[in-house]
C-alpha cells in the first residue's frame, strides 16, 4: 500500500511517502511560502523512493484545524493531485497528527493537543492511543476559550503529554489543572505522523472520492 501525505496547515509545511511500510518524509519551516514550496516537496518525494502518482492508493492531507490559508492551500492542491490521478483523499487532523507525533518521539498515549487559534481563542483536543494503536477523542476537538479549556483540563486525571504551539501561546494554559503534565516535544504537525492515522482510516473505508 501507497499512500502520499502533505500538510500545510501551520507554519510547517511537509509531504511523506508511505511505501509499503517504508516511509519517505520531508518537513520545512516555511511561513508564506507552502504554495512554492509543496509541489517541489511533493516531485521531490515522489523521485527519491521511485514512485508516482499513479502508483499511490490515497492521498492524505491536513484538514486543519490551523491558518485558514495554509488548510484551504493544502486542500487545494491535494484535489488537484487526486483529480489528475483519480485518488481517494483522507483527511487527517492537524491536532490528531500531533499526538502520533508525540507516540513517535517518546511512546506517549495520552496527549493534551493544543494550536494557538489567535484572537483569544485555542484549537483543543483530548487524545488516548489504544493498544492497537488507534487514537480516540476525536469529539473532543474544539475552537475553545484558555478559562473553558481549564475547565475541561479540571475534569481529566493523572499524566499527560502537552503538544502544539498553544501551549507557548499560553503559558498558563495548565497551571492549577491538578494534572502531570509532559512536554510531548511536538510543536507543530508533520505528514509523518498522518501516515499510521491515514492507514487506519484507508483500511476502515473512510475515504473521500475528489
Amino acid at each position: 500500500m501507497r499512500i502520499l501525505a502533505i500538510d500545510t496547515a501551520t507554519e510547517a509545511c511537509s509531504v511523506a511517502l508511505w511505501n509499503d511500510g517504508t516511509v519517505n518524509a520531508h518537513f520545512e519551516l516555511c511561513p508564506r511560502e507552502h504554495t512554492q514550496r509543496i509541489l517541489p516537496m511533493v516531485q521531490d518525494i515522489l523521485t527519491t523512493s521511485g514512485t508516482s502518482l499513479t502508483d499511490i492508493n490515497a492521498l492524505a492531507y491536513g484538514r486543519g484545524p490551523g491558518s485558514f490559508t495554509g488548510v484551504r492551500i493544502g486542500i487545494g492542491i491535494a484535489q488537484g493531485l487526486a483529480l489528475g490521478a483519480e485518488l481517494p483523499m483522507i483527511g487527517v487532523s492537524t491536532l490528531m497528527t500531533m499526538a502520533q507525533g508525540a507516540w513517535r518521539k517518546n511512546g506517549a498515549t495520552r496527549v493534551l493537543a493544543a494550536i494557538d487559534a489567535r484572537m483569544g481563542e485555542v484549537y483543543w483536543a483530548e487524545y488516548q492511543r489504544d493498544e492497537n494503536g488507534i487514537w480516540h477523542g476525536e469529539e473532543t476537538e474544539a475552537v475553545l476559550k484558555p478559562e473553558i479549556v481549564h475547565e475541561r483540563m479540571q475534569q481529566l486525571s493523572g499524566e499527560w503529554v502537552t503538544v502544539g504551539t498553544g501551549w507557548q501561546a499560553w503559558p498558563d494554559l495548565g497551571k492549577e489543572s491538578g494534572l502531570v503534565l509532559r512536554d510531548g516535544e511536538v510543536l507543530l504537525p508533520a505528514a509523518e505522523d498522518m501516515l499510521p492515522i491515514a492507514c487506519q482510516m484507508f483500511a476502515e473505508g473512510k475515504t473521500v472520492a475528489v
